[in-house]
């Protein structure tokens, strides 16, 4: 086994748009660290993820697997036990594989009761976050309505709030995520007109600070072995409120330009209808919450990369940047009102493109340094790419993704993907109550190439379509007016069909396993379409010929 990189800093930003960094274009959000990074290695253009949701999306980043095979398509959905994940593939080969933050996991407790597996085993709390050896698993899901909290596990944020001062069974909330009104009253950062507050904690109690400490705790209390550390930010996932002085930083006149035209909503997508009209959709499509909350979308990512920055300097001042892996992205992006929309849920680029920025600190990856790949990419290449990396063989009737090693290293692999594949399952939100559909039909597909992107919609409905090239802002969907130049909805069928025939369940023998199988039955006694053997090697029957010692047939037959 030949180890490519010591240690893996799986890096992970929640909601991170692609275009909001300077180094993919933004022109007045500063990014200096993630620019550093992208100057250290590739920065891959065209990343998309399997499924523009939290949970997901993570499912497959950690599996290597398109929801499609592995289940788990909303949030909340369980990671059925058996699902090999990244975890799984690291240990066999001597690699450590550690959480700190978030995950949005939930466990199959009816398959582990099922198959008698105690959570609190070794091997039950590896299948209850999702492979990871957890240092600290931190959601940043503490939000408490009426029927209790969101998520009811053991905040160690909120406790860590509580041993630094902070009152009340959830600092989280009255806290860290929110404001603090004139009349001295809680200013919730889910009301989204309080986004240009400070948040009523001190800026090193706040989220991603204190997740930064964690990590560099853990990096700290690291041997010789080698480890994959998957530092998972919670920010700048909403609550949309950030502390001082980063609430200051931006105002108005930072945004970038709306991206969005009115006739999207002429004879619009019924689906894509359901989520412009919906709560979410109406708000962002007014200035006042745009103008409020995208300044603080902003200063939430201007403290994220502040924070890398101590990573980076910690990493340097303990000689550990030679020998890690550094790899930063984001689960999905926010239409922040683009489009029409707020959140995430479909397919345009500034929900299903993310970042994505590796770090190989090996020699190979000299002459790529500070370059751009736009070869179209997926989430799952990261399980690929960190199994290949740390000297393994890519399991291929398993992990679905391909190792992103030979960009990093100066090589355009052969026969490279030619279109990527998205999915969301939108049966738990209203936009499929309103439409009338069963749980079964609430389901989506992203086919896009380099040219074009169409979404599919099972139910009946017609796809969507975009010309990239003459329309990359995503503004125009040919299929509204029965467009279809040159058969271009034929192809994305044709090719949505052949990813869906695609061998993904047969996950327990390997292509090679099978072809050493082949004819193996005989050799183990199996003779079928066998006449008289005259055309067998001898010692394939040699059990079946030869004098019988004894006779049991009667004398009269």
């Amino acid at each position: 086994m030949v180890r490519k990189v010591k240690n893996i800093l799986f890096i992970m930003y929640d909601q991170l748009r692609h275009d909001y960094l300077s180094c993919a274009g933004h022109k007045t959000l500063q990014t200096p660290n993630f620019d550093k990074v992208a100057k250290m290695g590739v920065r891959f253009s065209r990343c998309y993820v399997q499924s523009p949701v939290c949970g997901a999306s993570r499912m497959s980043f950690y599996t290597g697997r398109y929801t499609h095979s592995h289940g788990a398509q909303w949030n909340g959905y369980p990671l059925r036990v058996g699902e090999h994940t990244l975890g799984d593939h690291l240990r066999k080969i001597g690699m450590q594989c550690h959480l700190i933050g978030k995950t949005h996991m939930r466990a199959d407790k009816e398959g582990m009761e099922r198959l008698g597996m105690s959570e609190t085993s070794e091997i039950g709390l590896r299948v209850s976050e999702c492979g990871f050896d957890s240092y600290i698993r931190e959601d940043g899901m503490v939000p408490e309505g009426p029927d209790g909290f969101y998520d009811d596990r053991r905040s160690p944020y909120n406790e860590y709030l509580k041993h630094k001062g902070y009152s009340g069974e959830n600092p989280w909330h009255d806290y860290a995520n929110s404001g603090l009104s004139g009349d001295g009253d809680i200013a919730s950062g889910f009301l989204m007109k309080n986004a240009d507050m400070p948040a009523n904690v001190r800026e090193e109690d706040s989220e991603t600070p204190w997740l930064t400490s964690r990590a560099i705790d853990f990096i700290g209390e690291q041997g010789e072995e080698p480890w994959l550390a998957h530092i998972s930010y919670i920010k700048p996932h909403w609550p949309y409120i950030v502390p001082a002085p980063y609430h200051s930083m931006y105002n108005v006149n930072d945004v970038q330009l709306l991206n969005r035209d009115d006739n999207e909503l002429k004879n619009q997508h019924p689906v894509y209808e359901g989520f412009t009209s919906n709560s979410i959709g109406k708000a962002f499509q007014t200035s006042e919450v745009r103008d409020v909350v995208i300044p603080a979308y902003m200063s939430l990512i201007k403290q994220c990369d502040d924070q890398l920055g101590r990573l980076l300097k910690y990493l340097e001042s303990t000689d550990r940047m030679k020998d890690t892996m550094i790899v930063l992205t984001s689960d999905h992006g926010d239409y922040l009102g683009d489009h029409f929309m707020g959140e995430k849920d479909l397919f345009h680029d500034c929900s299903s493109k993310v970042p994505l920025i590796i770090y190989d600190p090996s020699k190979e990856a000299d002459t790529t340094r500070g370059s751009i790949c736009d070869n179209l990419v997926e989430s799952i290449d990261c399980v690929a790419t960190f199994i290949e990396a740390a000297g393994g063989v890519v399991p291929k009737h398993i992990v679905e993704g391909h190792s992103l090693l030979p960009f990093l290293h100066g090589k355009t692999p052969n026969n490279w993907r030619d279109f990527a594949i998205s999915e969301y399952d939108y049966s738990m939100t209203t936009a499929g109550s309103k439409l009338g559909l069963e749980p079964r039909d609430c389901r989506l597909f992203m086919v896009a190439d380099k040219k074009w992107k169409m979404m599919h919609a099972e139910g009946g409905f017609r796809p969507m379509l975009f010309d990239l090239i003459n329309d990359p802002n995503e503004l125009d969907d040919l299929c509204k007016d029965g467009r279809d130049p040159s058969g271009i909805i034929d192809m994305m069928y044709e090719r949505l069909g052949r990813w869906a025939r695609r061998m993904s369940q047969r996950v327990t023998k390997s292509e090679r396993d099978i072809r050493n199988m082949r004819g193996l039955s005989q050799r183990r006694g199996v003779l079928l379409g066998v006449y008289d053997g005259a055309d067998l090697e001898p010692d394939l029957i040699a059990k079946y010929i030869g004098k019988s010692e004894q006779n049991h047939i009667p004398d009269d037959k």
